[in-house]
């Protein structure tokens, strides 16, 4: 999970850079990429020139944009956690022109990054709390910002838990990293498939991701927290979950990344009566949810 050559900090997240910081790009350079499924290439990216972002302050759940000299800009949720300081990750999956030219570049390519931007997950409002994570697919992304943000600081939190659910298991984002914490004693982890588990029987449940809530056991709701991203037909029934749980929807926090597009409220595909989901979230509360016809 675990880079060496950089240090990795402890601490609570101080305040955002000012907004005309965030507005101009800073020029990023890959050092590493890696495919983690047949349509989702891994990103690690440093600064080149300008070290301002060697010590970035960003929220797990936030997210930036990201440039292609005379190929265009477009939003990607941060992968990365704050608390690992000089490197700045993605997870992109190749879904139109912008994205095939990203998948284009290699290493030692630049490309121009913004942000961050939106409203990420409050993490001081986790502390000393039950977290529950619950990822499908894609949500694996920009969850794991805050799923490394947990673990570097884990002192300051109760118990972990997370569930993953994946149509197959080629398609399960991340794999090396999840089948190495299976054994950690820092986090209760259980992944399902859709479809068939064969060879994986033994790390892997075949069926839903809802169905992985039966393996957690008893909680406390008035001490536990919940963040859940996935495709929006999870949302629904993720939810049901929790408040079987008796969890309160001020608990219950939701990223909806999938519908922003320019990612400064500016072109209105992700308005919502009168919400932005990519100024106003993309992380939002159950509660907020319940207010915003169709939001999922």
């Amino acid at each position: 999970m675990r880079n060496n050559q950089y240090e990795y900090s402890q601490h609570h997240i101080p305040e955002q850079p000012h907004n005309h910081e965030s507005q101009v790009p800073i020029m990023m350079r890959i050092i590493s990429k890696k495919d983690l499924s047949p349509d989702v290439r891994f990103f690690q990216t440093v600064p080149t020139t300008d070290y301002r972002y060697e010590n970035l302050n960003y929220k797990p759940g936030q997210f930036m944009s990201l440039s292609i000299s005379g190929s265009g800009e477009a939003p990607f949720s941060i992968t990365s956690s704050p608390t690992r300081k000089g490197i700045i990750e993605f997870a992109i999956r190749k879904v139109g022109k912008f994205t095939e030219k990203l998948f284009t570049l290699k290493d030692g390519d630049l490309l121009g990054l913004r942000g961050p931007f939106g409203n990420g997950f409050d993490v001081e409002k986790f502390l000393g709390k039950d977290i529950i994570i619950i990822a499908g697919g894609l949500g694996a992304a920009p969850l794991r910002s805050l799923l490394l943000y947990i673990l570097d600081n884990k002192e300051q939190f109760g118990r972990l838990i997370y569930l993953y659910g994946s149509r197959n298991v080629e398609e399960i984002l991340y794999k090396g990293d999840f089948f190495e914490l299976l054994s950690s004693d820092q986090i209760e982890l259980y992944i399902s498939v859709d479809e068939n588990n064969k060879g994986f029987e033994d790390k892997i449940h075949r069926g839903r991701v809802t169905e992985l809530f039966s393996k957690i056991g008893k909680i406390n709701p008035d001490n536990t927290v919940a963040a859940i991203c996935g495709p929006p037909i999870m949302y629904k029934f993720v939810v049901q979950e929790l408040l079987k749980l008796n969890m309160n929807k001020n608990d219950i926090f939701l990223s909806l990344e999938r519908r922003m597009k320019c990612g400064v409220g500016k072109c209105g595909h992700c308005i919502i009566d009168y919400v932005y989901t990519c100024v106003n979230g993309p992380v939002f509360t159950y509660w907020d949810v319940l207010r915003m016809q169709d939001l999922i």
